[in-house]
């Protein structure tokens, strides 16, 4: 059974960086896209960002530029570099894990992002 456990999250003020973390229980993050979602309160769950098994990668417009999604396969982990954060950007954050020829996929429970003004 693979779990994924994010970290990283915290309070940062407007303009600030974060680092999150998601380490996979086991080696998926080889094969899996792997990918980092938002959930605002009262909103529904988006992608940010999305990193493929040969590291192309996807964003979200309204990150562009800012987030950075990357993965370490020997280390089962996968990051999304945060930066010029603003405060709509505050969310939880989950990170995804997508077997690329099924619909087999695995979450996080979440870190949370606050970013004040």
């Amino acid at each position: 059974h693979v779990q994924l456990v994010e970290s990283g999250g915290g309070l940062v003020q407007l303009g600030g960086s974060l680092r999150l973390s998601c380490a996979a229980s086991r080696s998926i993050t080889c094969l899996y896209t792997m990918a980092w979602y938002r959930q605002a309160p009262e909103k529904q769950r988006e992608l940010d960002a999305l990193i493929t098994s040969g590291c192309s990668t996807n964003y979200a417009d309204s990150v562009k530029g800012r987030f950075t999604i990357s993965r370490d396969n020997p280390k089962n982990t996968v990051y999304l570099q945060m930066n010029s954060l603003k405060p709509e950007d505050t969310a939880v954050y989950f990170c995804n894990a997508r077997h690329p020829l099924t619909t087999y996929e695995i979450w996080g429970r979440g870190t949370q992002v606050t970013v004040s003004s």
